[in-house]
C-alpha cells in the first residue's frame, strides 16, 4: 500500500492572529475566510481576544476589519481597551477599523414567521465593503438572539449567519456565553463553527488562573490540551506548551559558573551551554550566592541574564551581594541583567508559567535564573508544583538557555533530595550541606551529578567572605578558621 502523500497546496489557508502564543496552538492561526467561535463565560477576555485580533491585523498584517458590537458602545470599546496600548481612534482614522455598536431591545423585537437578520447583513456588509475588511467580529452572539425563543427560527438564523460569513470571505469571530453543560447558551453556535475557542477563568484557593483550549478546528491539526494564557498591558500571551518535547538541541560550549574552583570540579570549563543546573541546600548556606555569581559571569561576557526572585526584591539582593563583593548593578545599569521580583502566591503556577514565558520572549536572554524554586509549592499542591517546573525547564532547554534553578532542602537523612522532585531531569546538581564542628557550623559543596563531562567527587569546604566565594579541598575545622585570613559571612 503507498503512503498517503501530504498535500500542502491545497492545505486548509490559515489567517494568522499576531497574539503571541495562539499561532503556535492554532497552528498557524485561525481558519482564513470561516467563523471562528470564542466562547467563555463573564471576564475571560473573550472581547479582548477579538479586539486584538483586529488590531493586530490592521497594524501587522495591513488586513482592515470590522467590529460589530451589541454590548458595548463604540466610545466605550474605545476606552476600554485603550488601557491596553490599542488605539482604536487612530486606526478608525486610517480607515483599517470600523467599529459599529447595534442596539438590540427585546422589547422592541416582534417575533413572527418572517422574522430575520436581513437589515444586519445589510449593515455589516456595507462596512465591510466601505474598508475592504478582510476580518470581522461579532460581540456577543446571545445578545444578538435575545429576541427570539422560537427554537427553529433561532437554529435557521444562527446557520444563516455563518453561511453569510463564509460567503462573504472573511475571517470572522463570534463571541458567545458560556451555558450550562454547553459551550454556548444555545448550544448550536460550536456546531456549525470551523473552530471553536474555550476561554476558562478558574480561581483556585483565592489563585485566578486563565486558560485557552481549542475544542474543535476543522480541517488542521492544532494542541488540544489547555494552555495558560496572561492578560497584561500589551494584551494576551498564550503560553504554547504543557509538556515540550525532547528534541531540544545539546550544545558542547561550556558556560563559567563565575567561581574558578567550581570551574575546575566541573572539569575546569563549567557547565553545559543550554543544560539545567540546581543548586540545594538548606537555609543559609549560599545558594543564591552562587546563582548570582553565575548571573553576574554571564553579563561580564556579555550575556544576558534573566533572574527570577522569589524571596528578595531587587534593591535587597543588590545589597546583601556587596557584603560578598559583587556588584550587580553594573549588570543592571548595562542592560543585561534584569531582575523579576515577585511572590510565588501572586500568581497561579500557570500565571507564572505565563509570566516568566513571556520576559524570556522580550528580554532574549542567554541565561535565566530562578531563586527559588521550592516556593511554588505555596502557589499549588506538589504535584502541580513539579509538573510545571518540568515544563519550565523544557522550555529553557528548547531555547537554548542555560538555566540554574535553587531549592531549599530541610536536612534529614537524605539532602540529596528536592521538596519539587525534579532531580532527574537536571543536567548539573550541585549540593551545599550544614556540618557542625568543634562548635561551629560550616558548609560543604559537591558536586552530585554532573552529566556529560568529567566532575570531582570530592566534598569541599565552601565559606563566603567579603572577596567572594572560597572553596578549600576539605571542610574547615574550627582552628583553620582561626588562622584564614578572610571572614566568613553567613549565606546568602
Amino acid at each position: 500500500m503507498e503512503p498517503i502523500a501530504k498535500d500542502v497546496k491545497n492545505a486548509l489557508a490559515k489567517c494568522p492572529t499576531g497574539i503571541p502564543g495562539l499561532d503556535e496552538v492554532t497552528n498557524g492561526g485561525l481558519p482564513r475566510g470561516r467563523p471562528t467561535l470564542v466562547c467563555g463565560s463573564a471576564g475571560c477576555g473573550k472581547t479582548l481576544l477579538a479586539v486584538e485580533f483586529l488590531v493586530r491585523g490592521a497594524v501587522e498584517y495591513g488586513e482592515p476589519g470590522v467590529f460589530m458590537a451589541f454590548e458595548e458602545t463604540a466610545e466605550e470599546l474605545t476606552q476600554n481597551v485603550r488601557s491596553l496600548g490599542f488605539d482604536l481612534d487612530r486606526l478608525v482614522e486610517k480607515k483599517l477599523l470600523e467599529v459599529d455598536y447595534v442596539r438590540i431591545e427585546r422589547s422592541e423585537i416582534e417575533e413572527t414567521g418572517e422574522y430575520d437578520l436581513e437589515g444586519l447583513f445589510v449593515r455589516l456588509g456595507h462596512a465591510i465593503d466601505s474598508i475592504k475588511a478582510k476580518r470581522v467580529v461579532l460581540d456577543t452572539i446571545e445578545v444578538l438572539f435575545s429576541g427570539l425563543s422560537n427554537t427553529a427560527i433561532l437554529r435557521a438564523e444562527i446557520r444563516r449567519l455563518f453561511r453569510w460569513l463564509k460567503v462573504k470571505g472573511v475571517t470572522a469571530i463570534v463571541t458567545g456565553e458560556r451555558g450550562a453543560g454547553t459551550l454556548t447558551r444555545q448550544g448550536l453556535e460550536e456546531y456549525v463553527s470551523d473552530c471553536v475557542i474555550l476561554l476558562d477563568h478558574r480561581v483556585t484557593e483565592q489563585v485566578s488562573t486563565r486558560r485557552l483550549r481549542v475544542v474543535k478546528y476543522r480541517g488542521s491539526v492544532h494542541g488540544t490540551n489547555e494552555f495558560p494564557f496572561l492578560i497584561d498591558d500589551t494584551g494576551i500571551t498564550v503560553v504554547p506548551i504543557t509538556s515540550a518535547g525532547m528534541d531540544h538541541p545539546a550544545s558542547v560550549e561550556r558556560v563559567s559558573t563565575g567561581i574558578a574552583p567550581l570551574d575546575e570540579m566541573l572539569g575546569g570549563k563549567g557547565f553545559f551551554r543550554g543544560t539545567s543546573v540546581l543548586v540545594s541546600g538548606s537555609a543559609g548556606t549560599g545558594k543564591t550566592s552562587i546563582a548570582t555569581h553565575f548571573a553576574a559571569a554571564s553579563c561580564g561576557r556579555g550575556e544576558r541574564c534573566l533572574y527570577f526572585s522569589f524571596e528578595e526584591s531587587q534593591a535587597q539582593l543588590v545589597r546583601n551581594l556587596r557584603s560578598i563583593g559583587l556588584d550587580l548593578e553594573k549588570g543592571i545599569k548595562s542592560g543585561l541583567l534584569r531582575i523579576h521580583s515577585v511572590r510565588p502566591t501572586f500568581y497561579g503556577l500557570e500565571m507564572h508559567l505565563a509570566q516568566m514565558h513571556k520576559l524570556i520572549a522580550e528580554f532574549k536572554p542567554q541565561v535565566v535564573v530562578v531563586d527559588p524554586i521550592s516556593n511554588f509549592i505555596s502557589a499549588g499542591t506538589l504535584t502541580e508544583a513539579g509538573s510545571m517546573l518540568v515544563r519550565m525547564v523544557d522550555l529553557m532547554k528548547s531555547q537554548g538557555i542555560t538555566a540554574l534553578f535553587t531549592a531549599l532542602t530541610h536536612g534529614g537523612n537524605n539532602p540529596a533530595q528536592t521538596d519539587v522532585g525534579i532531580s532527574s531531569i537536571i543536567d548539573t546538581w550541585l549540593l551545599l550541606r550544614n556540618t557542625e564542628r568543634d562548635g561551629l557550623r560550616s558548609v560543604t559543596l559537591h558536586v552530585l551529578k554532573s552529566r556529560g563531562m568529567a566532575h570531582s567527587k570530592q566534598v569541599h569546604g565552601f565559606r563566603l567572605t567579603h572577596d567572594g566565594i572560597v572553596l578549600s579541598d576539605a571542610p574547615a575545622t574550627a582552628q583553620a578558621r582561626g588562622v584564614v585570613g578572610n571572614e566568613e559571612l553567613p549565606g546568602i
